[in-house]
């Protein structure tokens, strides 16, 4: 064990009892090196938040240029500052009206946080209709709106008013009423293993939304930012939700979150009172810059239509007996093994031979593949080769 492994374990809290622990030196567009200078594939992404890859130039370039400028001036909302104000105008610029006017956040569990006070505010109610399986985030108002049980159930009592339904059951809406103020959903179910929404499902939510005066919240920290073919997911269901949550790949690999509403909407967060939702840090002009240089990356090349041809290149290399099914979209993908062992022994033995892989939340037959969106063919055939190799040699 290295002297910073040891520190690593000692000093620096940690979220499992059995970290991965590799020691990272550096990154460079797909791939992730080590204290040993091996070398692996990136199927992860740091969990689908390294949009273009690692130190993009672009966003590199963009980072030292506001670096030279400045970095923390004044809380959020207070002074002008180029970055974030262009950042707020590029996603207002490539999303549907309403959606004009963003507030920018440390993270997208915060993002949900500002989300929810944000539907009870315009509408003045308190209930919240969430979907069983649902992750968005670990604060306590996020966790409240965590349909798992399971991962919650220790740090009661919870923010109260909650109900849950199942996501996909047309019959569930019903339990939208003239009580709710919001319903939030993933636009893909992450942690329960990237369950996609029924044809028309997205659409009768925001019908019924509609009929009793709810808001439809849409989670994007995951699937948002180009990953499924579309600059947003949401996209591909003719709707367009109330308040749109975004996150993860927005920020070139620095933290970020945003949440997203009409003008009229979110101006009610600045008076009665003032300081609906304040942040010290959201809307720094540095990892703004970063999601600029990353958001307009995206925009002028053919990054996210080429999600779909990836998709398919690993939907047609990844066969084999014990994957019993590939769910998700675009560069949302999850491997579905026969069994939670192999899905163990398959991300355990991947990282032995140069290949990041990772778990889903709740879904224990899971194995995560949500590469940078940059990866290329040839990265994604030695990859998927190295995988169906481990395959072939476990024996579970």
């Amino acid at each position: 064990m290295s002297l910073l492994s040891s520190f690593f374990t000692q000093f620096q809290a940690q979220t499992t009892p059995h970290p991965m622990g590799l020691e990272i030196t550096r990154a460079k567009g797909c791939y992730l090196y080590d204290k040993n200078k091996n070398k692996y594939i990136d199927f992860v992404a740091g969990v689908s938040a390294c949009s273009l890859g690692h130190r993009h130039p672009k966003v590199v370039r963009a980072i030292k240029k506001q670096l030279r400028k400045y970095l923390h001036v004044m809380v959020y909302g207070e002074f002008i500052q180029e970055e974030p104000v262009l950042l707020t105008k590029l996603l207002a610029d490539n999303l549907p009206a309403p959606l004009d006017t963003t507030y920018l956040t440390n993270s997208g569990t915060e993002a949900i946080e500002g989300a929810l006070k944000l539907a009870k505010r315009i509408t003045g109610r308190y209930e919240i209709v969430a979907a069983k399986k649902a992750y968005h985030g670990n604060t306590m108002g996020a966790m409240s709106v965590m349909g798992y049980e399971e991962r919650k159930r220790d740090f009661r009592p919870l923010i109260p008013g909650t109900s849950f339904i199942t996501f996909n059951s047309v019959e569930d809406l019903n339990k939208i009423t003239t009580k709710t103020a919001a319903i939030i959903l993933e636009s893909i179910q992450g942690g329960a293993g990237f369950i996609q929404p029924q044809k028309g499902y997205l659409k009768l939510v925001k019908k019924r939304c509609e009929e009793v005066g709810a808001l439809l919240i849409l989670d994007e920290i995951q699937p948002g930012i180009g990953r499924t073919g579309k600059l947003f997911a949401f996209m591909d269901h003719g709707i367009v939700p109330d308040v749109l949550v975004i996150g993860k790949g927005l920020g070139g690999g620095l933290p970020v979150g945003a949440f997203i509403a009409a003008q009229q909407h979110m101006a009610q967060l600045k008076e009665n009172p003032s300081l609906g939702h304040i942040t010290t840090f959201g809307g720094n002009p540095v990892i703004a810059a970063a999601c600029r240089a990353t958001l307009s990356t995206l925009l002028n090349s053919s990054l996210i239509e080429r999600t779909l041809e990836k998709e398919a290149l690993f939907r047609k290399l990844l066969v084999h007996q014990k994957i019993k099914e590939i769910r998700g979209k675009g560069l949302m993908l999850a491997l579905i093994l026969d069994t939670k062992e192999n899905a163990t022994l398959l991300v355990k033995e991947a990282l032995y031979n140069g290949v990041l892989l990772f778990f889903l939340l709740f879904e224990p037959k899971a194995v995560r593949i949500s590469p940078p969106l940059t990866i290329s063919t040839k990265q994604i055939r030695i990859g998927c080769k190295k995988i169906l190799t481990i395959l072939d040699k476990i024996d579970c």
